[in-house]
């Protein structure tokens, strides 16, 4: 595993606690880590990826990316800019057929100067291979990102992301009992996993799924235990972590990926009212729901503190104007 990576974002991103909302839930102190902030074509966790795979890319002198996603994919987005700014081609695989216009992601990785390919059902890669041999036929060095940019090269991100937290709490003299996030590729989780027994990390992980569909049949939980036994192989973790351990929420997900239900859009105005910070309707949001339920209902013990780690995602704001309206 390769653990050189190239800067493409703004670190360490902000830390800080939700004041307002901490009041309106005085059982818990709550605090987010704001990944929207990384600055890499407005933002998002998969920066923190990209670091990692696009240093690979280079390293392997390859002169095209290909990646996967759906049309409003932050992951898309954030490796269209990153393409960008090292000088290689993107081609990315989004799932649908092509719009009359474009908006949102869509929109900005097109600005970005992607080539976008429609893939119909496939947003998740599966026409990968046929486009790489056609580009490579035409003479161009391919590298493939998997669909969210989730592999063990991708998943160092999170790693070094819980080293990074851990020097913020050091310096406000805080610990931190559980932290939220949305899990949708299993990328990050499988990082602040292996990070959180690299790091001694004590909080608790309560990643909320998004997306309720397996990939080639293979659950969420184990891709993140691949991810996370290759990482702790590379990086000579001396802890065994046990599939029991890699824990998935997935009461929130009923509706599918990328439906917006009236739980996403009361996250949504209750972060965005209070604190004046915009999620996304497809991950940040159906996420901070998940974890306002579990404060709302007192799942947690009183008097901890809660941080929830915001992804990005704000272009899908724009694509859902009119039902967050």
């Amino acid at each position: 595993m390769n653990n050189n990576k190239i800067d493409l974002g703004f670190f360490p991103t902000p830390f800080q606690q939700l004041k307002n909302l901490s009041k309106l839930y005085p059982d818990y102190t709550i605090y987010i880590k704001r990944d929207d902030n990384t600055g890499l074509a407005s933002g998002g966790n998969k920066t923190r990826k990209l670091e990692f795979l696009i240093q690979q890319a280079l390293d392997e002198g390859c002169d095209t990316v290909i990646t996967a996603g759906a049309q409003q994919s932050n992951h898309c987005r954030q490796t269209a800019a990153a393409c960008a700014k090292m000088g290689l081609q993107c081609h990315l695989l989004l799932g649908g057929e092509k719009p009359d216009t474009y908006d949102g992601n869509l929109l900005l990785s097109s600005l970005l100067g992607a080539s976008i390919h429609f893939t119909g059902d496939n947003r998740k890669g599966e026409d990968i291979k046929l486009l790489k041999e056609t580009l490579e036929h035409q003479g161009n060095k391919c590298f493939i990102i998997p669909y969210g940019g989730s592999n063990s090269t991708g998943a160092l991100g999170f790693v070094h992301a819980v080293e990074e937290l851990k020097k913020q709490l050091a310096e406000k003299e805080l610990t931190i009992d559980y932290i939220f996030f949305a899990s949708s590729s299993g990328g990050m989780q499988a990082g602040l996993t292996a990070g959180k027994a690299l790091y001694d990390l004590k909080a608790e992980l309560i990643p909320i799924s998004i997306d309720k569909e397996e990939t080639n049949g293979v659950s969420l939980e184990e891709v993140v235990f691949r991810i996370v036994q290759e990482i702790i192989a590379n990086l000579n973790i001396n802890k065994k972590i046990e599939p029991s351990e890699i824990v998935l929420n997935r009461d929130y997900d009923t509706a599918g990926y990328g439906v917006l239900t009236a739980n996403e859009r009361f996250a949504i105005d209750e972060l965005a009212k209070n604190e004046g910070i915009l999620l996304d309707p497809v991950y940040t949001g159906r996420a901070f729901y998940g974890m306002l339920d579990f404060l709302k209902n007192k799942k947690l013990p009183a008097h901890t503190n809660v941080l929830f780690w915001h992804t990005g995602g704000l272009p899908a704001v724009f694509t859902f104007a009119k039902e967050l309206t």
